[in-house]
C-alpha cells in the first residue's frame, strides 16, 4: 500500500503515532507488551520514513534506543506533548475524585453492597460526592489531601 501525504499532513501523522505510542508506553499490564512493541514499531518506522523525507529537522536517531524519535525540544513544543499532558492531568483527577467517592460510598454501604452495584448505580448514588471532591480539588488541589496512617504504621 501507498499512501501520498501534504507536508502538514505528515506532521500531523507524526504527532499522531508519537501520541499514541507514548500512551501505549504507560501500559504496564501483563501481557501489553506485544501491543506495546506494536505502536513503538509503527512510529519508528513512520519517524524514519518521515526523517528520510525531509523532517530531518524534527527526528532524530536516539543511538540509546535504537530508534527514531521527534526531538526533545520539538516534543516540548508540540501539539501532541499537548495532548498527552492534558489527558494525564484530567485522567489523574477523574480517578481520584472516582476512586474516592466509590471509597466513600463503600464505607456507607459495604464492600458486598458496592460490588452488587453497576457502574451506572454506583456513578448515581456518589454524584454529590463527586461535585463536592471536584469542587475541592478544583479550589485546592491535593493541597489539602493527607494520608492518616493507622497506629502502629508511618
Amino acid at each position: 500500500m501507498h499512501l501520498r501525504f501534504t507536508e502538514q499532513e505528515l506532521a500531523t501523522l507524526i504527532e499522531m503515532v508519537s501520541l499514541a505510542a507514548d500512551v501505549a508506553s504507560w501500559n504496564r499490564k501483563q501481557g501489553s507488551d506485544d501491543g506495546v512493541a506494536a505502536y513503538e514499531d509503527l512510529e519508528n518506522k513512520i519517524l524514519e520514513k518521515a526523517h528520510n523525507a525531509g523532517f530531518a529537522d524534527i527526528i532524530e536517531w536516539d543511538e540509546e534506543k535504537q530508534r527514531f524519535q521527534v526531538k526533545a525540544e520539538e516534543q516540548d513544543k508540540s501539539f501532541f506533548r499537548e495532548c498527552y499532558e492534558e489527558f494525564r492531568n484530567e485522567s489523574f483527577w477523574e480517578d481520584m475524585v472516582l476512586r474516592l467517592a466509590d471509597r466513600d460510598l463503600i464505607r456507607h454501604i459495604g464492600m458486598a453492597a458496592w460490588e452488587q452495584l453497576t457502574e451506572e448505580e454506583r456513578r448515581a448514588r456518589t454524584q454529590d460526592i463527586e461535585k463536592r471532591y471536584w469542587d475541592e480539588f478544583s479550589k485546592n488541589g491535593v493541597e489539602r489531601v493527607a494520608v492518616i496512617y493507622p497506629n502502629g504504621e508511618g
